[in-house]
């Protein structure tokens, strides 16, 4: 694979988790001048965030699905 191709695939792949263009071009900076800890440092913020996301919507989830326990529960429901 030459260095164009697998550039591509690198932006690709930091495309496909999310990250935005300032993260890549961010990203491939500090690849191109060595900054590997940095590069690093830069994506588990990412994946942070990504993961703070997941949380947010599975205790989203987690009330839809009480609420449908309960109202299953109940089989009526008084407003």
């Amino acid at each position: 694979m030459d260095r164009n191709k697998g550039e591509e695939a690198l932006i690709q792949n930091l495309q496909d988790a999310g990250c935005d263009e300032e993260t890549i071009r961010a990203f491939t900076e500090d690849l191109r001048k060595g900054r590997i800890a940095a590069g690093l440092k830069r994506l588990a913020a990412h994946r942070c965030a990504l993961l703070d996301g997941l949380h947010r919507k599975q205790k989203q989830i987690d009330c839809l699905d009480y609420l449908v326990y309960t109202l299953k529960k109940r089989k009526s429901i008084d407003l």
